[in-house]
């Protein structure tokens, strides 16, 4: 004689809507501040460099000036650096390193005012499967 099981099973899950665009924007943001903290920490070693009066004819002080003169050219002279004994303090990039700050972080404020959409409802999805055991004696 032959038995016949069968088994139900029920399956559930929920899905959020508006998940993957916040993930999107999570990853935007994610994005902007690390940039911004490469930049700043290029910065800061290039305020530190002028500070001690590193030796602009060495490679590595050459790029850092290089690149980061690319950022501060828009207030180079504007401020003028008092200089103490041998040391320099660079006001320019002081200003420059809080500047790009405050516009990382308008970036970052942008991009979730757009970007993002508040939490959507939830949505249960429930699905039926039926399963078939078949025993021989």
């Amino acid at each position: 004689m032959a038995f016949d099981n069968k088994a139900s099973e029920i399956q559930a899950s929920q899905k959020v809507l508006g998940y993957e665009q916040r993930t999107f924007t999570l990853k935007d943001t994610l994005l902007i501040w690390l940039l911004l903290g490469i930049f700043e920490a290029l910065i800061a070693l290039r305020i530190v460099m002028i500070l001690v009066g590193a030796n602009s004819a060495s490679p590595i002080v050459a790029l850092i000036y290089g690149f980061t003169g690319l950022f501060l050219f828009p207030v180079t002279g504007l401020i003028t650096s008092p200089t103490p004994g041998n040391m320099v303090l660079d006001l320019s990039s002081m200003l420059v390193y809080v500047c790009y700050a405050l516009i990382a972080w308008a970036l970052v404020r942008i991009a979730w005012l757009t970007l993002y959409h508040q939490r959507g409802p939830t949505i249960g999805i429930t699905g039926n499967a039926n399963i078939e055991h078949h025993t021989t004696p």
